[in-house]
């Protein structure tokens, strides 16, 4: 029988409304009384770490996280972390890149209502998680609505309906039905054990900023963001457009690539990606200095880009880290 360490950090899995608004209150014994029917499936064992608001996560709680799991690595065959859903994409995605070589799975999970709720997903998606935990399976997933998702390729994009994540440039590993799943045939390949050796990437540069691009946008935020940042992510408008003229942006940016700062162009689109070579308002920007994106999610770049800062002072470094796919942010016509 398989070993599972649970992992409880709060959300609303865990909340209950005491008068103040949800809040979590549940610890990880009473959310394992909740789907007692798991313990016929595999040996559970629950460690709850903190107690937040998924709002409240932070860097020093995804390493929290990553450390917990190292810690248990050798006793245990797969983990699940149950999570607030709000900011559970960017928790997928930095675990992935903190947990190197990784041959088990590690499984987030949360629910869009407190488990205490007569129509909650709770008791769905933390039994599914446990399922997918005991798999022959590596990496770090979500798995949410019955869908296995790979951990850098989740968005949030719904706020109250159970279906709350998409899959983004990349097709669902899985789905799960009444305990019964159905791979992707094409793609499971990539997510098979096969390393040689598990480690720790723990250190993380928390001082990154996002800029959302919109019509008259004032370019000195670009100079007040380049005197007090490292790196900073430019959601562009299209597949890669940044303004030139009353609003120069372009300029901006290229004093800030010539000041070393790690500069990273992604789209505001949801799907499909950058390609900056297409339109003049692309082709201005300094292309050997610029991070290109491609079609990674904002959620997995603010975590590759504080991972790569955090390995690394040299741009050249950085810029090769987040431009170089590994195996779990893969582009893929599957």
């Amino acid at each position: 029988m398989k070993r599972i360490l649970v992992i409880a950090t709060g959300g609303t899995i865990a909340s209950s409304d005491e008068g103040n608004g949800l809040t979590p209150h549940y610890d990880v014994t009473e959310l394992l009384s909740f789907i007692p029917q798991v313990k016929n499936k595999c040996s559970v064992t629950g460690k709850m770490i903190m107690n937040i608001d998924s709002s409240n996560m932070t860097p020093s709680c995804w390493l929290e996280i990553a450390k917990a799991i190292e810690a248990n690595y050798e006793e245990y065959d797969g983990f699940v972390i149950t999570h607030g859903t709000d900011t559970m994409a960017y928790s997928s995605a930095a675990l992935t890149y903190m947990l190197q070589g990784l041959n088990k799975p590690v499984i987030l999970t949360g629910s869009q209502y407190s488990i205490e709720e007569r129509c909650t997903d709770a008791m769905q998606n933390f039994n599914d998680a446990i399922m997918f935990a005991i798999e022959e399976i590596a990496g770090v997933f979500i798995v949410f609505d019955g869908k296995l998702i790979c951990g850098t390729r989740a968005m949030k994009v719904k706020t109250k309906s159970y279906d709350a994540f998409e899959s983004v440039n990349f097709p669902y590993i899985a789905e799960i039905k009444h305990d019964r799943i159905t791979y992707n045939k094409y793609i499971l390949r990539y997510f098979k054990p096969g390393f040689d050796k598990f480690n720790l990437r723990d250190k993380v540069c928390e001082n990154v900023a996002i800029v959302k691009l919109f019509p008259g946008i004032d370019p000195e935020l670009f100079s007040f963001i380049q005197s007090c940042y490292r790196g900073v992510i430019v959601e562009s408008f299209g597949i890669g457009g940044i303004p030139f003229e009353s609003k120069d942006i372009i300029s901006k940016v290229g004093k800030m690539t010539d000041a070393n700062m790690a500069v990273v162009v992604t789209t505001q689109c949801l799907e499909e990606g950058i390609d900056l070579g297409i339109y003049e308002v692309g082709k201005k920007l300094p292309a050997n200095k610029i991070i290109y994106a491609s079609d990674i999610n904002t959620e997995a770049l603010v975590a590759k880009l504080m991972c790569a800062l955090g390995m690394s002072e040299d741009i050249s470094e950085v810029k090769k880290f987040i431009e170089t796919p590994i195996m779990f942010d893969i582009n893929t016509d599957c």
